[in-house]
């Protein structure tokens, strides 16, 4: 069965922002939908987020689907480092990545080790990225990073800020229909061997 797993923002939770949508967006499609709510959400430590994601994800393979937003998206990335050689998720879908503590403390332990990009690339069969051209918090030059490192299809919004809500002082995002769009062209791709 195809599933999605939506990882959440520091400070996050399953019912913020453009999760549930997507989340009943995708179950219309057939997906079965996990939003976990992370550990320690404030105080965000890899090795507990991590374990999280290893126990929810279970085997990897083609029917799996990752979305990351924000913190999400390094946490999905340290989880695809952690696979096995031969191991492989369907797709990746990041929401506002980057690839340094943007100067927060508080999510430098995310970053101690080096991203290993190259394990990443084989461990998923395809990414895409969508930005915003206005994101407070992530400069555009982190979709230049992700997208040359990665080969990932880049999708820049005009004026969605970090795609989120109240947690960072905007007006909430309750919809963002291409993550959606994605996962589907993705699953669509690589269930029926056609990916590019």
């Amino acid at each position: 069965m195809k599933r999605a797993i939506i990882i959440h923002c520091w400070e996050g939770f399953p019912n913020y922002c453009w999760y549930p949508q997507t989340k009943k967006d995708l179950e219309k499609e057939g997906f079965e939908v996990i939003v976990p709510e992370m550990p320690d959400t404030a105080k965000p430590q890899l090795g507990p987020w991590l374990a999280n994601l290893k126990e929810i994800a279970g085997k990897a393979n083609n029917e799996l689907f990752l979305l990351g937003h924000s913190l999400g998206c390094i946490t999905i990335m340290r989880y695809l480092e952690s696979l096995k050689n031969g191991e492989q998720v369907g797709g990746v879908v990041f929401v506002a990545g980057f690839t340094d503590d943007l100067g927060y403390k508080e999510l430098s332990n995310f970053f101690i080790e080096p991203i290993n990009f190259k394990k990443i690339e084989e461990r998923s069969r395809m990414f895409s990225l969508i930005n915003s051209d206005n994101d407070p918090y992530v400069p555009p030059k982190y979709v230049d990073i992700l997208k040359d490192k990665l080969g990932a299809k880049s999708i820049v919004k005009h004026n969605m800020k970090h795609f989120s809500g109240p947690i960072d002082n905007e007006e909430s995002c309750l919809s963002l229909p291409e993550v959606k769009e994605e996962i589907m062209r993705m699953s669509h791709s690589v269930l029926s061997g056609t990916e590019k």
